[in-house]
């Protein structure tokens, strides 16, 4: 039991539970398993450009479908964080390029991810990636451009 009593104890256990099962599916590419750990009203900060915001669940699915159906061997290593806020680090392939990410979510008041700001490195593999995803969401031109559009 936690010396903030019982309230704070499942706080942590339904907040772990939602990026455990995150970290989880997207090692899986498992995008239903993914898509039911997130806020209806989810965001996605693009780390391609700060400008582009993804919001909601349709657009995310199409988002992180590309994403994590690119990547080969992905990773989450480490989490910290409590509460509301946790950063997970992780890393996979994109091609043949080695990609590492940062990865900062937080959390709703009913524990499930309501913003994703993944920050990204090296150069040339976030590269790699944004021409991938370019490929990939021209399918989806809608995605895009709401994704820029400010509120």
């Amino acid at each position: 039991m936690s010396a903030d009593g019982p309230a704070a104890v499942w706080e942590d256990q339904h907040v772990d539970d939602a990026v455990g099962r995150y970290r989880t599916a997207s090692e899986a590419n498992d995008i239903d398993a993914l898509m039911a750990t997130l806020a209806p009203d989810v965001e996605l900060v693009s780390p391609l450009s700060g400008r582009l915001v993804f919001r909601g669940e349709r657009d995310l699915r199409v988002l992180l479908g590309a994403v994590y159906g690119g990547m080969k061997g992905l990773r989450w290593r480490d989490e910290v964080g409590d509460g509301a806020l946790r950063v997970v680090l992780g890393d996979g392939t994109i091609g043949p390029f080695k990609l590492a990410d940062a990865m900062v979510i937080e959390l709703d008041e009913d524990g499930r991810i309501r913003r994703i700001r993944p920050y990204l490195r090296p150069w040339l593999a976030l590269t790699f990636l944004a021409l991938a995803l370019g490929l990939k969401l021209a399918r989806h031109p809608g995605v895009i451009l709401r994704a820029a559009r400010r509120r």
